[in-house]
């Protein structure tokens, strides 16, 4: 059994979107930026759940944020990726690149 963390495709798309937000990573803007960046529609549960559970795995960490008006007084919760959840998102994008080389005549460039 491996000693790091074996993500699914949605997992590193959602560690992913948490990285490029940086400072503005919480639930609906992660949900946004997996739709624009992916143009694949998800599910405010599905990107929830999976928040979840990167951070059961200690990919993840949260803090609450500051309350706003516009959210009816509910704070924001944002999220950081861990350096366990950096390096697994390094490992899943050079698993996916050694798979490809050699199948370019087949799937072409990327």
């Amino acid at each position: 059994m491996p000693s790091f963390a074996i993500l699914g495709e949605f997992e590193v798309v959602v560690l992913m979107a948490v990285l490029h937000l940086g400072e503005d990573a919480y639930g609906s803007a992660i949900r946004d930026e997996i739709e624009r960046r992916a143009g694949r529609d998800v599910s405010r549960g599905a990107v929830y759940i999976t928040l979840e559970r990167l951070e059961g795995k200690g990919l993840l960490t949260s803090i609450t944020g500051e309350t706003s008006d516009s959210r009816g007084g509910r704070p924001k919760r944002i999220f950081r990726a861990t350096p366990a959840g950096i390096k697994s998102v390094k490992r899943a994008l050079s698993m996916v690149t050694r798979m490809h080389k050699g199948l370019e005549p087949v799937l072409g460039d990327l």
